[in-house]
């Protein structure tokens, strides 16, 4: 036998969220309503078709004076009797199209619809994607009511994360009433569960969850330095929609003049993934906004400064590649000589001057600027008689480590390198053997030129 219980599920259609115009925006809601047979059962003190005809009226009733909402009422299960053996799974139906002020339309309508079918979850949430207008700039509400899991071969959790990964749907609400445990869980892969044991239960959920679909809330960003104070700012925050992948908000961190972060206000229907593009970049997942209340969203932030300073005047800015101690990952890319904010932490160094200058294990404390210098280059003017092939490697001890590929195209070129001794090893093009090779040590002093003529 076929377990059957009231669920209520709230799903958003996908649009534009700007909440510097949210208030104004129109928000429609659609009703899914199940009339299929089951609804002709007891429960609590009457008939689940007529506790949720009175509850559901109550709702639209005091909607309807609301100048910023529209309504409509789609309707399954209510043409065709259930058979035995047989089912009308195309059983759905647009009853009450938008318009303003059909609260009333509504309610008659609900008053008389009769419970005769089946229940085809799947092909109404289906049907009800199509059922609103062309409006850019509306918010796009369903909610659906029925007393029983999918009856047809539709799938439910299918088309919910289906419509959700093309933006059509944000992840539902889903409040069953009467579910046994053991089934809760059927639920999760369609939305958020809730579970109403009663009809107060179920008319305080109503409630609830036409609230959050109706306002927004307050929160606020909190970048918590080392000492657990909120006093970090100036770093660029995304918020996106975790389903959808969406930018819902976009801003650039501040404090007002009271040194508080300001206040933003937020749809508490979705999930957000935050991102603060401090430096690396802090994630916060799963984050969710409780309705009616201020939500503090708080990531730990501290940051201090890093400067990479090469000795004298000689050198060119060159790129320093920064990385979490002991990690491959670049975390980001600097240039010497220019002062960065980044996460408190430690971070290897990989300085590209020839040869590169690997530093590791340099710690960024908060508040605090920690500068790295390194020795001024000096300058290798190298002249050739003819092109040829050939590269510069760095004598250490015995070794040679590779440092640079000479240009095979021109006789006169320039190299700055780090002081140290030298060889260079070279063949001209015209020549074909390698006992033409020729070898040149030469050393190079910060601040220094070395000429070498071959």
């Amino acid at each position: 036998m076929k377990l059957r219980f009231f669920v209520i599920a709230l799903f958003i259609l996908s649009s534009s969220f700007d909440t510097s115009a949210q208030d104004e925006k129109l928000t429609r809601l659609l009703f899914v309503f199940d009339a299929s047979n089951s609804m002709n059962a007891t429960w609590q003190s009457d008939r689940k078709i007529t506790v949720a005809r009175k509850l559901l009226s109550e709702s639209v009733r005091e909607l309807d004076d609301n100048p910023n909402v529209e309504m409509g009422l789609r309707v399954y299960g209510h043409q065709v009797a259930i058979a035995p053996g047989k089912q009308d799974c195309e059983d759905t139906k647009l009853e009450v199209s938008f318009r303003p002020n059909n609260g009333m339309l509504i309610e008659r309508t609900l008053d008389r619809i009769q419970c005769k079918g089946t229940t085809p979850i799947a092909r109404s949430l289906e049907k009800a994607a199509g059922d609103f207008p062309e409006c850019p700039d509306c918010r796009n509400i369903i909610i659906l009511i029925t007393d029983g899991i999918e009856a047809c071969d539709g799938d439910p959790c299918a088309i919910s994360r289906a419509l959700q990964r093309r933006g059509v749907i944000l992840k539902p609400f889903v409040i069953g009433v009467g579910l046994e445990d053991e089934f809760k869980d059927t639920f999760n892969c369609v939305g958020n569960y809730y579970d109403a044991t009663n009809e107060e239960t179920f008319e305080n959920i109503l409630d609830i969850v036409v609230t959050q679909a109706l306002n927004n809330t307050t929160a606020q960003v909190n970048l918590i330095d080392d000492f657990g104070k909120p006093n970090e700012s100036n770093v660029t925050v995304n918020l996106f929609d975790e389903n959808t992948e969406m930018l819902e908000y976009g801003f650039v961190h501040t404090l007002n003049h009271k040194g508080n972060p300001d206040t933003l206000s937020l749809d508490p229907i979705i999930t957000y993934r935050v991102e603060a593009h401090t430096i690396p970049t802090l994630v916060k997942e799963h984050v969710k906004i409780t309705p009616g209340q201020h939500n503090i969203i708080a990531l730990d932030a501290g940051q201090g400064s890093l400067v990479v300073k090469v000795a004298g005047t000689l050198a060119k800015d060159v790129s320093v590649i920064v990385r979490n101690k002991g990690e491959s990952t670049t975390a980001h890319v600097m240039a010497t000589n220019q002062k960065e904010r980044l996460l408190t932490d430690f971070y290897d160094l990989e300085i590209l001057t020839l040869p590169r200058t690997n530093i590791t294990n340099i710690e960024v404390n908060q508040n605090k600027t920690t500068t790295i210098t390194i020795p001024e280059p000096g300058v290798l003017n190298l002249t050739l008689a003819s092109a040829g092939y050939g590269s510069i490697a760095l004598e250490s001890g015995d070794d040679l480590e590779w440092v640079v590929n000479i240009d095979s195209s021109n006789l006169q070129q320039q190299f700055q390198l780090q002081p140290g001794k030298y060889k260079l090893t070279y063949r001209s093009k015209n020549s074909k053997q390698v006992i033409y090779t020729i070898e040149r040590a030469f050393t190079i002093s910060s601040g220094s030129s070395t000429n070498l003529k071959l």
